[in-house]
C-alpha cells in the first residue's frame, strides 16, 4: 500500500547503485557492431537497459538474424569489468542514504554475480548490504518477470506485498509490479539524462521518481 513504510527495500544496483549503465550499454553496443548488428546506443538503452545478457542475446538473434560467435559474450563482459576498474562510481549520496535507513535492504539484479559484486566491491557499497544480493543467475527467468524479486522477497522472509522496490528501468518496474510489490523509480544515473521525469518508468507502474539520495527516506515513507 502506497504510504506505508515497507519491511524491505530491494535496490536493483546498475543504474540505481553504481552509474553503470552509460558505461555497460557503450560496451555491449560496440560489441554488437563489431559482429554486425546494426544497432546504435540510444536502441540499446531503450530495449535492454535493465535486462540480462542470455535475455539481449535471444532478442538480438530474433530480431536481427545475429548468432553471436563463440566467446563473445564472455568478451563484452570482460571489457565491462575493466571500463569499470577505470571509471565506475557510486550514485552520489547512495552510501550515506543507506546507512541512514532503518530497515532491512537487499540488491536484486540482472548483473551475473561477479559482475555484480566487482561492481559493489569497487564502489565500497557490497558491505551495506550483509550479504544480501541476488542475481537473475538464481532463478528461472529474469526481468521483467516477477521470479527475482520473489526469490529476493523469500531469502529475506518478507512477504511480496511488504516489499519496497528502487528501480531505474521498465524490465525492472514491470517486474515488481508482477511481484506484487510497492516501486519507485530512480532517475539520477547517466542513461536518464533524457528524462529525469522519468516518464517511461511512471507509465510502467512506478508510484513516483527520484533522482537523489537525499530524498530517499521521504520517497520510500511517502
Amino acid at each position: 500500500m502506497a504510504g506505508a513504510t515497507p519491511a524491505l527495500v530491494i535496490f536493483d544496483c546498475d543504474g540505481v547503485l553504481v552509474d553503470s549503465e552509460p558505461l555497460s550499454l557503450a560496451t555491449l553496443t560496440a560489441g554488437l557492431n563489431r559482429i554486425g548488428v546494426p544497432i546504435d546506443l540510444e536502441t540499446v538503452r531503450n530495449r535492454f537497459a535493465g535486462t540480462s545478457m542470455v535475455s539481449i542475446m535471444g532478442h538480438i538473434e530474433r530480431d536481427y538474424g545475429i548468432s553471436a560467435p563463440e566467446g563473445f559474450v564472455d568478451a563484452v563482459k570482460a571489457e565491462t569489468l575493466a571500463t569499470f576498474d577505470r571509471e565506475l562510481k557510486a550514485m552520489p549520496g547512495v552510501a550515506a542514504a543507506i546507512r541512514g535507513l532503518d530497515l532491512p535492504v537487499c540488491v536484486a539484479s540482472s548483473s551475473d554475480p561477479v559482475r555484480l559484486r566487482h561492481s559493489l566491491t569497487l564502489t565500497g557499497l557490497l558491505d551495506l548490504f550483509s550479504g544480501h544480493v541476488f542475481s537473475s543467475t538464481q532463478v528461472a527467468r529474469g526481468k521483467p518477470f516477477p521470479d527475482l524479486f520473489l526469490f529476493a522477497a523469500e531469502q529475506m522472509g518478507e512477504a511480496p506485498a511488504s516489499c519496497l522496490v528502487i528501480e531505474d528501468s521498465v524490465p525492472g518496474v514491470t517486474a515488481a509490479v508482477a511481484a506484487g510489490m510497492r516501486v519507485v523509480g530512480f532517475t539520477g544515473g547517466g542513461h536518464w539524462n533524457h528524462d529525469r521525469a522519468g516518464t517511461d518508468l511512471l507509465r510502467a507502474g512506478a508510484e513516483t521518481v527520484f533522482s537523489d539520495y537525499l530524498n530517499l527516506s521521504k520517497v520510500i515513507t511517502d
